[in-house]
């Protein structure tokens, strides 16, 4: 049996070990993501197992591939893959759906918190000796930013939708959702509302949805127009959630006071995102899910899914 890990460095930067997929058979690691399809098929080769992240798999690389039987991917979000052709082809391919929900929500509150508090701009201000050349006890240029008796929006009320409710109520806020279903534990945590509702009723807009046709770009010029002035949006899920243009310009306008992205529509950053020069806005470098703990639960998991599909009983399979 041949396993080979298509683009693991941003699982494996070398702090973690792949050893749990090595009692499968030989296992071959490409650290970056391949130049193109071309380079995609030369990796993957002979392999039995294709262990995949963000290089995308295409019908062109599962036609090439003959040998494949099984895709694992190293994350919870599968659109890099043509999971239907796969399926048409007989190979199952199975996620990693819960290895850093309280990491991505702890994060998402972090980009809220750096937003009110602006902590990495004073600590700068500090070093510069702004504050020493003030002459007050204290110091501060931005605007500071109370979150307790403030709404929470949040867009996507799975398992980080939910923990990120959890959060803003534990900091004094009240919690509104809005998701495609609902359910029982989430009713402990917010209020289940329409979407029209929660862009009108928030302080803070908090996205956490998968990206489908009918997601994409649910930020737009339309929805801004229907939020309060000076609403705060965050967005650590998936960048096309958001029409960038529309966003930076609400956000040069002062319709939308601050964003705070961790993700954007093309990654990594293009020079002519409109978002990179736009007012008040945090980008960071899709780094949310990243903790080691969260890492460790990938590979872990990993190893489970190919276990799992060799004994005959594939679990996480996104394409039955």
């Amino acid at each position: 049996m041949k396993l080979v890990v298509t683009d693991g460095y941003t699982i494996n930067p070398g702090d973690l070990s792949w050893e749990p997929l090595k009692e499968f058979g030989e296992l071959v690691v490409f650290d970056h993501s391949p130049v193109d399809e071309d380079e995609m098929i030369r990796r993957i080769g002979d392999a039995d197992i294709l262990v995949a992240n963000k290089a995308k798999v295409s019908r062109r690389v599962i036609d090439a591939c003959p040998n494949l039987k099984f895709i694992t991917i190293q994350a919870a979000g599968y659109d890099a893959i043509d999971y239907q052709y796969a399926k048409e082809k007989g190979i199952p391919l199975s996620n990693v759906p819960d290895y850093g929900s309280a990491a991505v929500a702890q994060y998402a509150i972090a980009l809220l918190l750096e937003i009110c508090g602006s902590v990495g701009h004073h600590v700068e201000a500090v070093r510069q000796g702004r504050w020493a050349e003030s002459g007050e006890w204290c110091f501060w240029d931005y605007p500071m930013i109370e979150l307790a008796g403030k709404t929470m929006g949040i867009i996507g009320f799975g398992r980080i939708g939910r923990h990120v409710g959890k959060m803003a109520r534990a900091l004094g806020m009240d919690v509104i959702a809005f998701n495609r279903s609902r359910s029982p534990e989430g009713a402990l945590i917010a209020d289940y509302v329409e979407l029209d509702e929660l862009l009108r009723r928030s302080d803070v807009i908090s996205l956490h949805c998968p990206l489908f046709p009918e997601t994409r770009e649910i930020i737009n010029k339309d929805t801004i127009a229907k939020m309060k002035d000076g609403v705060i949006i965050i967005n650590n899920s998936r960048g096309p959630l958001v029409a960038e243009q529309d966003l930076a310009d609400a956000l040069n306008s002062g319709k939308v006071y601050a964003a705070g992205l961790d993700v954007v529509s093309s990654e990594p950053i293009s020079g002519d995102n409109p978002l990179l020069h736009a007012k008040n806005c945090i980008i960071t470098p899709h780094i949310s899910w990243a903790s080691i703990e969260s890492r460790r639960r990938i590979i872990a998991s990993t190893a489970e899914n190919i276990r799992a599909w060799l004994a005959g009983a594939p679990r996480n399979v996104v394409n039955k």
